[in-house]
């Protein structure tokens, strides 16, 4: 078995890696003084961090663990569904100078704070609602990937998966929770590095040493895995990465935590690009596990998930192995606590404080911890039910990229959108994506795509019938 490899030194290093993470979430505690600090930093991270805090954000559990299965499993359809979302992201980086500015204008720190000024409080809270239950699934996607990794390095001391998933919960909650943005990033910055150095560059160096070069991994690549197809259930993917990037919540936050304008373009190109190198060495750490590993991943630990770690665990020597995981480790938890803030954000500032509008700056700090601890339970719930990465972050960004995706931009730059409009469009988008899934995804397209579709029209079209009688709010930079 693979997990017999793993050395006690490996096992002390990761220890160690996970305590840091707590501590410097509970350092970062004394930044917050107020419900500012605590969802966007007081606007003041510049463009190095927030390249960090984006690339280590978007390589997540689902996106090296989830998408190095899919590689595994189905080779190119790793690629393809990988591109669509680097694509959006630049295109998302391209306006995230206009979000920042509108930001710092209006004094706005989330898209449902957006869609309130533009559109009232029922679109506030709609999609508010929305953004709560997407961010909680993809917590649940990373606390898999997590689960995944320690039941692997626990299975000598018979740590299930379900106990890994609720260690895997409190880590995220601790640091979270304590500290709001302030140490979701600047946990985030020390996770990029040791992503990179130790799991992006370290492991697949370590394994084409291994397999004796680049023409002896190719040579003995299947065919199956590298041949370039297409079927509805991947264009439903790529439509989803592609429409969610424009109402990525989580990258919304970051372009409002920027210091300025040129700050939030720079930070998010520059931790784009870095994304986009990692898509081939995620295709790659996924397809030559075959020829390290075997082809035996789901039959020893349950889920594909396992093979990054599973490939570091044959190619690293003892010490070095125990950083590349905790490098993989520190990819998940810094998607994990990212999307974990927004979703508290969403739930207390875009929600309840709208109910409760004189919410003292006091009490909403002490809501948001609160629901740090909450909300990272029905993550855990998801994650007990769904086991692999992947497959829990579609089911949570599909029906949000269809009834989200194109309200957001539109309330960025389209003039004649209106309330009923954008309510319209997120309600359209929402029941058709979520009826064309339980109808079992007829043609064998993804949900997104009708969804998204029918958000469209319905945007367009109650838009231009009401926006003489009832035009929304324009917000000028």
């Amino acid at each position: 078995m693979i997990h017999d490899e793993i050395n006690t030194l490996d096992l002390v290093i990761i220890a160690v890696y996970l305590i840091a993470m707590v501590y410097i979430g509970v350092r970062c505690v004394r930044k917050v003084k107020n419900s500012g600090d605590f969802y966007v930093a007081g606007h003041s991270f510049g463009p190095l961090v927030l390249m960090a805090t984006v690339c280590a954000t978007i390589i997540g559990g689902s996106g090296l663990m989830g998408r190095a299965g899919v590689a595994y499993s189905s080779g190119f359809k790793a690629i393809l569904t990988a591109v669509p979302y680097l694509l959006g992201m630049f295109l998302f980086s391209g306006i995230s100078g206009r979000i920042s500015d509108i930001g710092f204008k209006y004094d706005i720190t989330s898209i449902p704070g957006l869609f309130e000024k533009r559109f009232g409080k029922t679109a506030k809270i709609i999609l508010g609602v929305m953004i709560a239950f997407t961010m909680m699934g993809t917590v649940a996607s990373q606390v898999t990937a997590t689960a995944t990794i320690i039941k692997m390095l626990g299975a000598e001391v018979g740590i299930s998966y379900e106990a890994g998933a609720v260690i895997a919960c409190v880590v995220f909650m601790i640091y979270t929770a304590t500290s709001g943005l302030f140490g979701v990033v600047y946990t985030d910055v020390m996770q990029f590095f040791m992503l990179i150095v130790f799991v992006y560059i370290l492991i697949p160096a370590a394994s084409l040493v291994k397999i004796g070069g680049l023409s002896n991994y190719l040579a003995n690549l299947p065919p199956e895995l590298s041949k370039p197809y297409v079927n509805g259930d991947i264009i439903g993917d790529i439509i989803t990465y592609l429409v969610f990037t424009l109402a990525g919540a989580e990258m919304w936050q970051r372009a409002f935590a920027a210091k300025d304008r040129k700050s939030a373009k720079e930070g998010m190109f520059l931790g784009t690009a870095v994304y986009g190198v990692t898509i081939i060495l995620v295709y790659f750490m996924g397809t030559v596990a075959h020829q390290i590993v075997g082809g035996d991943i789901f039959a020893q630990f349950g889920s594909t998930d396992a093979v990054v770690p599973a490939l570091a665990i044959k190619v690293l020597p003892a010490g070095l192995t125990g950083l590349a995981l905790a490098g993989i480790l520190s990819v998940i938890m810094s998607t994990a606590d990212s999307y974990l803030l927004v979703s508290v954000q969403t739930c207390v500032h875009d929600i309840w404080k709208t109910i409760e509008p004189d919410m003292s700056e006091r009490k909403e700090i002490l809501l948001s911890r609160v629901f740090s601890i909450i909300l990272p339970i029905g993550a855990l719930i998801i994650a007990l039910y769904i086991k692999n990465a992947y497959n829990i972050l579609m089911f949570a960004w599909s029906f949000y990229a269809a009834a989200a995706g194109l309200p957001a931009f539109a309330a960025l730059f389209w003039k004649k959108a209106t309330k009923q409009g954008i309510i319209s469009a997120m309600l359209a988008g929402f029941v058709v994506c979520v009826g064309w899934k339980l109808c079992g995804t007829p043609l064998g397209l993804g949900p997104t795509v009708p969804g998204a579709i029918a958000c469209a029209i319905a945007l367009v079209t109650v838009s231009l019938a009401t926006y003489k009688k009832s035009p929304s709010v324009v917000l000028e930079i």
